[in-house]
């Protein structure tokens, strides 16, 4: 599968050699993508057969709505890549985990998807304007989009692309 267009468009602002971390990472898209470019990657899903660690890739797997502790306490990014995702208590504890200056390149569907299929419950879309609110005092946004998008299905997506303050 290939990566997120609108990863690929903002993966210049990750500096060379940053570390990325790949939350939800899936089958790994992203995380091929970013270990292509020479980064470091540590690849957390709590479905990780379809991961494979490298001398490049870390791999973890981890159900991050369980309740269990954050499988990564102590350890800090130079960026973090999301997409189609969204579990609103964990955006304290991913802002803690980059590092001074790090990039958030952040993708998932919005209100108004239920209209395409899934996901449908309220819980698994961004509110409008929501991702601009989270990163409010505490990130650069160097790119924001609210759109209806038609690549790869039809969606309603909010993206955001930010350095951290």
């Amino acid at each position: 599968m290939t990566p997120s267009s609108w990863v690929t468009a903002w993966a210049g602002l990750v500096p060379p050699g940053a570390t990325v971390l790949d939350l939800a990472a899936g089958n790994g898209r992203h995380t091929a993508f970013f270990a292509g470019r020479g980064h470091r990657v540590t690849a957390v899903d709590r479905d990780v057969s379809g991961l494979s660690p490298s001398d490049a890739v870390e791999v973890i797997q981890a159900d991050l709505e369980d309740g269990s502790p954050w499988p990564l306490a102590g350890r800090r990014f130079g960026a973090i890549v999301v997409t189609n995702y969204l579990h609103r208590p964990l955006f304290p504890v991913l802002f803690d985990t980059l590092l001074p200056g790090g990039i958030l390149l952040y993708e998932t569907f919005m209100e108004g998807n239920e209209r395409f299929g899934k996901p449908s419950r309220p819980d698994f879309l961004l509110k409008d304007g929501e991702l601009l609110e989270r990163v409010r005092g505490l990130f650069s946004v160097t790119a924001y989009e609210a759109r209806m998008i038609s690549q790869p299905k039809m969606a309603m997506v909010q993206r955001i692309a930010a350095r951290l303050l």
